[in-house]
């Protein structure tokens, strides 16, 4: 038989995490035919891999492209990286079930403008995604905070139970029409105030979809051990998963508790599901949130809507030239960005090597000036922290972005390399795979990946993004 594609003489690290072996790749219709020594082997396209490395396409399970992947589908950030699917609705923010007719609540903005939330119902995103043809699979996530500004008319209370009540009903359409389940931002102003009953209210609906439960902590400061147990609580109530989003010990305060984290987390996951993502920065970013404004830690301004010549400048230093406080300058400039340098290199190197732990950008594509991580997240762990760092060898590094993300989110025949999975890969050099995105240049793409296919379709190559349609809707499968 002639097959589609024939990757030739690969390095394969398929995404399990054990050893990589040499060997030729066959993808048929979208999926891999066969992995093995396809010597005679025939193909409409072949490529020589020439002892390159050839993984499963990185699973990004923490972004915020809800609405960018239906504006902007070519995802040059994305697959300039590897990137091959994303999950979208994290930090309880999700562009759909909603629409707004003013402008949405911080950190709803993040996600756009008012017209970005057009979306009822959430077969009426998937309907979008499916229009669009992006260049990545999409995973999608409900945001307990859309769910709040759907049905409340003041995210500053409690929901009442008429409420919490709409809440499940929009939640159980959803998860029917193909979300994954349910994210929280509870550390965010428009979440603060639901207590933890609220969410456990939830978490039937999203058990009986098979979903999982992903937070962003009410607390990523002093208070993330509380914050934890009540996260592990709230999806425990329904033997739900739970996925702690970017997880940190954020703060000076709080610096070098990482390893009384992990070992709170690895004695949870003895009792139920749970796993973690992290990004690989010592510098967070969000929108400009005057309970973290510090003249501990660098803060720097990506973006102002009030004053946007600010923009790219420390508020320390917009404070001192308009001769304010640092909280006056804040509140001046709000709604605005801001990348938090607040964390320490060792422990985001912890977090990162933990056993429970994917990887996830939690890139902000709709910021004029973004973080670095939207597009040089999965680099630079393979080159920084893999190669040169020595954290993790490479099987298990490419397994923190692949095969354990695709068995935590339900995403079936993703993730491995694996005769039947669905052909999600990407070909790269592990000895010049590096991030080119700086602070000061945060839209570089990356080196030292050539060839990326997303569902068999070329979706970049040597430099060149390709607009392969190649991407679509993930629903989840229960790991059970």
């Amino acid at each position: 038989m002639e097959y589609d594609l024939l990757i030739k003489d690969a390095i394969v690290v398929d995404g399990t995490g054990r050893e990589q072996f040499r060997a030729d790749v066959a993808v048929t219709d979208g999926k891999i035919e066969k992995v093995g020594q396809l010597n005679k082997a025939k193909a409409k396209s072949v490529i020589d891999a020439f002892g390159q490395c050839l993984a499963p396409g990185f699973i990004d399970v923490h972004s915020h492209d809800d609405t960018s992947a239906i504006r902007k589908p070519k995802m040059e950030e994305k697959v300039t990286q590897g990137v091959t699917t994303v999950v979208v609705g994290n930090c309880g923010i999700s562009a759909s079930p909603i629409t707004l007719c003013q402008d949405p609540p911080d950190p709803m903005n993040l996600l756009g403008d008012k017209e970005a939330f057009c979306y009822p119902t959430f077969s009426c995103y998937a309907d979008a995604v499916a229009k669009a043809m992006p260049n990545v699979n999409i995973a999608a996530l409900i945001g307990h905070t859309t769910l709040r500004a759907h049905v409340m008319d003041d995210l500053s209370r409690e929901a009442t139970e008429e409420e919490i009540t709409k809440m499940r009903e929009l939640l159980d359409c959803s998860l029917a029409q193909g979300a994954i389940g349910l994210s929280s931002g509870l550390a965010y102003a428009t979440a603060t105030h639901a207590p933890p009953e609220e969410l456990v209210s939830l978490m039937p609906t999203v058990a009986k979809y098979n979903g999982l439960y992903v937070t962003h902590l009410r607390n990523e400061f002093e208070a993330i051990v509380e914050a934890l147990n009540e996260a592990f609580e709230t999806a425990g109530s329904a033997k739900v998963p739970l996925v702690v989003s970017h997880v940190k010990c954020a703060g000076k305060a709080n610096w070098g508790r990482s390893a009384e984290v992990i070992d709170v987390l690895d004695s949870a996951a003895k009792q139920q599901t749970v796993a973690s993502d992290c990004y690989p920065y010592s510098a967070s970013a969000s929108t400009l949130d005057l309970n973290q404004v510090t003249d501990e830690i660098d803060i720097f301004i990506p973006w102002s809507k009030r004053h946007p010549e600010m923009a790219g400048r420390l508020l320390a230093d917009i404070a001192q030239e308009w001769q304010i406080s640092l909280i006056e300058a804040a509140q001046k400039l709000q709604p605005a960005g801001a990348v938090y340098h607040c964390m320490d290199e060792s422990d985001v190197e912890a977090f990162l090597k933990f056993r429970l732990t994917m990887i996830g950008s939690d890139g902000l594509p709709g910021t004029p000036s973004p973080h670095p991580r939207l597009w040089g997240t999965f680099p630079k762990v393979i080159g920084h922290y893999c190669r040169e760092r020595k954290l993790f060898d490479l099987p298990t590094a490419i397994h923190k972005m692949t095969g354990l993300s695709a068995a935590q989110f339900g995403l079936h025949n993703r993730g491995v390399i694996a005769e039947g999975h669905w052909a999600d890969l990407v070909l790269f050099d592990f000895s010049s795979i590096a991030d080119m995105a700086t602070y000061d240049q945060p839209q570089r793409p990356s080196k030292g990946i050539s060839h990326v296919w997303v569902n068999g379709k070329l979706s970049y190559q040597k430099g060149v993004v390709e607009a392969s349609n190649g991407g679509m809707l993930i629903k989840r499968v229960s790991v059970s």
